[in-house]
């Protein structure tokens, strides 16, 4: 990356302060490509704007990397949640004109599909149509909710190829810190190819285990990530020490929740070869140096988990072959993410092995390259 692209700023941000109601928000569009750029909307009580802008950044980089023409953009609501419909409902109105500009917002962390379905509404906005572009022939919905756990899909993807990377061939022990939509679907991907979830944490603590059973905490757990400790199953071990999941022994840890999951004042307690990050600015810029220099592998995000952004860009962007059937239009999706996810985790692992330092410029340098 030169100095100019650490420097430079986004294309435009946007304060909210709400229309027909009151709100505190931000829209950050990093980028625009071909008048696009999408991201999305997160809401939680300690959201600010530079996390709003580092996260738009994120979404630039990560369709750099899958190649795709749009640009990154994200949103932001400072909010705990309480009378979502209005909030929603005032968040819809507010970015009306952003929607309809090119500015895609989708879902992230404290938004769900339901809060998508009603600031859709309330801005009028179907994303079927655009002027310039041909029409989707099947709703948003229909499209985007079977593809759900494509993240999580993509997350496993990078576990997995950067596990074979390392010369692994017997099973390796996993703990997934978050259990939300990712973390569910990766720690499912993982233990189908015969991996061993040893771990896995939630707001609430970590539970842990010698074999985690995924299908039965997955069956206890909400649509925020949140297990029920009333109803888990016999033999596991819960704590609600801070961070207690980087001290457990593991040999992969995938990070799926919150920001700056691993930092400098816990870095050191990591003990997992491999981290995988599932959630957006998952380990902070100091943390990563020192995963490096200890000689551990970081998969950043912005190549791990890009399912759910590139299965909606695929559809901005009218890439999706929308005339096969929705069981093969979905196997296509995950394919198409599988495919990016693989081919980014290896060649970034080669550039790590061939030279000291942060891979991930020289790789987007010649991802930019290429789509020139």
């Amino acid at each position: 990356m030169t100095a100019l692209e650490e420097t430079q700023q986004p294309a435009f941000t946007v304060h909210l302060n709400g229309s027909g109601g009151s709100i505190r928000g931000w829209v950050v569009a990093d980028t625009l490509v071909d008048g696009l750029a999408m991201g999305g909307t997160r809401m939680t009580t300690g959201v600010t704007e530079e996390e709003v802008r580092g996260l738009a950044r994120d979404m630039t980089d990560k369709f750099t990397l899958a190649g795709l023409r749009i640009g990154g953009a994200k949103a932001g609501i400072v909010s705990d949640g309480t009378d979502r419909e209005a909030t929603f409902r005032t968040f819809g109105r507010t970015v009306k004109p952003l929607l309809h500009g090119g500015i895609h917002l989708g879902i992230d962390m404290g938004v769900t599909p339901a809060d998508r379905a009603v600031f859709f509404d309330e801005a009028g906005y179907d994303p079927r149509f655009r002027q310039g572009a041909p029409d989707m022939p099947i709703d948003w919905r229909t499209y985007y909710e079977p593809l759900i756990d494509c993240t999580g899909h993509g997350v496993g993807v990078a576990a997995v190829t950067a596990l074979e990377a390392s010369g692994r061939t017997g099973p390796a022990r996993v703990v997934v810190q978050g259990f939300g939509a990712v973390g569910r679907a990766v720690a499912a991907f993982l233990e189908d190819r015969g991996h061993v979830v040893v771990g896995v944490a939630d707001v609430q603590g970590t539970i842990s285990a010698d074999r985690l059973p995924v299908a039965d905490l997955v069956a206890v757990t909400d649509e925020f990530g949140r297990i029920d400790r009333s109803r888990l199953p016999q033999g596991v071990t819960v704590s609600g020490e801070p961070d207690a999941w980087l001290d457990l022994d593991a040999d992969l840890l995938v990070l799926a929740a919150q920001k700056y999951a691993i930092n400098a004042e816990n870095v050191h307690r990591l003990r997992p070869g491999l981290v995988v990050e599932g959630a957006n600015l998952a380990s902070t810029a100091q943390a990563r140096e020192k995963v490096s220099a200890a000689g551990a592998v970081l998969v950043p995000g912005v190549i791990a988990n890009i399912g759910g952004a590139a299965s909606a860009a695929l559809a901005v962007t009218r890439v999706v072959p929308f005339d096969l059937a929705a069981d093969a239009r979905k196997a296509w999706v995950f394919d198409w993410v599988g495919d990016r996810v693989r081919e980014n985790t290896r060649d970034l692992l080669e550039i790590a092995a061939a030279k000291a330092g942060d891979p991930l410029p020289e790789l987007l340098a010649a991802r930019r390259q290429a789509r020139r």
